[in-house]
């Protein structure tokens, strides 16, 4: 019996049920090992696969094993809906994102990626190409998000542009000018000859003047010649600031500009005047040149600075107009360095042009005191006592009396106040033009500390780019005059002939954003130290509301300058308005 029970139980054959992932979990040498072992193998062996099994059986690992099952399900159910989520599917690749794509958002052409047996390789390739740039858009909006803006919308409002009304530049001529014209470009028997003095703003003045006159007096326009600057030292030519034969084209059809005079007159003594009464019409020009010019051929005009009329025929006006917005453009050595520095400045985003009237001869000239410390206002009274000629303000006023009239400059503590009322951010990149201050780098801190990036010319500049026009004031201030007319906000702390000038070209250009410093309203409240702040800035704001570079009409006040106030004569809102000449 005992050898019947021990046969029956050798017979006997168990099965265990396994898991096919339990099956992939071992290795390739465990499964044969099973398979060719011996039915009969040691103790020792057995006890190890039956320890195995009755660990397989512990609900634990069950537990545990359909937890992993279903999180590798939902993996896998992402995968299948990689269009529409923003992250890969597979997340062993991010390691090597940045590698794998290319600068448009896709993925390199050249790209490998290793392939098995089956194939996979393009499975894996289409759903990254397809996944990759809603990815990489993620990620930019993300970072776009993360990053602070520039401008962001507390300082917004300070760039916008005024309301230009539609105004755009025409100048249509009258048909009796332009036959006119025919007979004045022709004429070979009279010549003008002028010599223009100032700064440079003051010397354009004079060309687009002398250009209205050779026109009254149907006469050819010897190029003008720039008088050397008493005070800068500057014996810049006309072609070294212009582009002389730019300016030949432009007026060829109004007004016959020559190099010099020709070989019939050179030896002619020109007649010369002196001294031309202040806004002469017209009328006055002829009666008084016209003969003598005629007999003589050569007529020599000095110091044209406000001679002529503001107020003239429509005609007239247009070519001041067309002189002073067309003709005088910059020589292209200056014009490619100014754009160069004002596109430095727009790199990054908008910036604001600052004019500082802050100089030493600024401060002796207007009678006025810099605010920095006695020190500083001991030399500039010292300067005006030595020299009292260059006073050109009001004598009989005190400084303080100067000061609440609205005739002194506003000083960097002032114009930084001003700036932050009207709601400039403190981000925001200023350019600031102009000569070295009474007091160097101190009289600029309150500016340098409120507002961060702030720049001149030679901040911007990379070594030696300036260096050919060093000693040459009138270049320098052409380049100031270029990155101030190509930003986005202009401000002049003082009235001048380069604010004048850039107002009109901001407008003509469709009245970009002009700052006017209400300074005779303002200033009683600057000296008010009770005033809260944001009572302070609300009436600043409210002040200047129009006084932001909107249209103004120039004939509503005679006397006005139609190159600082284009309109109606030079602009135009109606749909016949002409694009820029």
């Amino acid at each position: 019996m005992a050898k019947s029970k021990h046969n029956n139980s050798n017979n006997k054959v168990s099965y265990i049920s396994v898991p096919s992932q339990i099956i992939n979990y071992l290795s390739a040498s465990s499964l044969q090992s099973l398979l060719t072992s011996p039915k009969k193998s040691s103790s020792r062996t057995k006890a190890r696969y039956l320890s195995l099994l009755a660990k397989y059986r512990s609900p634990s690992f069950w537990v545990f094993f359909l937890f992993l099952f279903g999180f590798l399900g939902i993996l896998k159910l992402g995968f299948n809906l990689n269009t529409l989520i923003p992250y890969s599917p597979y997340p062993c690749t991010t390691t090597q994102f940045q590698a794998l794509v290319s600068s448009n958002g896709y993925l390199k052409s050249h790209m490998s990626i290793p392939s098995n047996e089956n194939g996979q390789k393009a499975e894996v390739f289409n759903s990254l190409s397809h996944s990759l740039p809603l990815i990489l858009k993620h990620q930019q909006e993300e970072e776009e998000e993360s990053k602070p803006e520039p401008n962001s919308d507390k300082g917004s409002e300070f760039w916008k542009q005024p309301d230009g009304l539609g105004y755009r530049p025409c100048l249509d001529f009258s048909r009796d000018y332009e036959k006119a014209s025919v007979g004045t470009v022709k004429d070979r028997t009279k010549y003008l000859m002028v010599v223009v003095a100032g700064g440079l703003n003051q010397q354009r003045n004079q060309i687009v003047d002398a250009v209205v006159i050779a026109r009254i007096l149907g006469a050819a326009l010897v190029v003008p010649i720039l008088q050397v600057n008493v005070i800068w030292g500057d014996e810049s030519e006309f072609s070294d600031i212009f582009d002389m034969e730019h300016f030949k084209t432009v007026l060829a059809d109004d007004v016959r500009i020559v190099s010099s005079l020709p070989s019939t007159h050179i030896m002619t003594r020109p007649v010369e005047e002196k001294r031309t009464p202040l806004h002469v019409s017209p009328s006055w020009i002829r009666s008084r040149y016209l003969k003598r010019i005629k007999r003589e051929g050569v007529l020599l005009l000095r110091s044209l600075d406000s001679r002529l009329s503001k107020d003239l025929p429509s005609d007239l006006q247009k070519l001041r107009c067309k002189v002073a917005f067309h003709a005088l453009r910059f020589a292209p050595p200056i014009l490619g360095i100014g754009n160069m520095l004002a596109e430095r400045m727009r790199s990054k985003g908008p910036y604001l042009a600052l004019h500082l009237r802050m100089e030493k001869d600024v401060w002796v000239r207007t009678g006025c005191l810099p605010g920095l410390s006695h020190e500083y206002d001991e030399i500039v009274n010292s300067e005006r006592i030595q020299r009292p000629e260059l006073l050109t303000a009001r004598s009989n006023m005190t400084y303080h009396e100067r000061k609440l009239a609205g005739l002194c400059p506003l000083n960097a503590l002032e114009v930084t106040r001003l700036l932050k009322a009207l709601g400039a951010p403190k981000d925001a990149r200023i350019y600031w033009a102009g000569g070295e201050p009474l007091g160097g780098k101190e009289a600029l801190l309150p500016l340098t500390q409120e507002f961060s990036h702030f720049y001149n010319k030679e901040d911007l500049a990379l070594p030696g780019e300036l260096e050919p026009f060093a000693n040459r004031a009138s270049v320098m201030a052409a380049i100031d005059y270029i990155v101030s007319e190509n930003s986005d906000v202009f401000m002049p702390s003082h009235g001048g002939n380069m604010g004048h000038a850039l107002q009109g070209q901001r407008a003509y250009a469709g009245h970009r954003k002009y700052i006017t410093p209400d300074k005779r309203h303002m200033l009683p409240y600057f000296l008010d130290s009770s005033l809260p702040e944001a009572e302070f800035n609300r009436i600043i704001k409210q002040l200047h509301h129009d006084s932001l570079g909107q249209p103004d009409i120039r004939i509503s006040k005679l006397g006005r300058d139609v190159t600082k106030y284009p309109i109606p004569e030079c602009m135009c809102s109606d749909s016949h308005a002409h694009p820029h000449l």
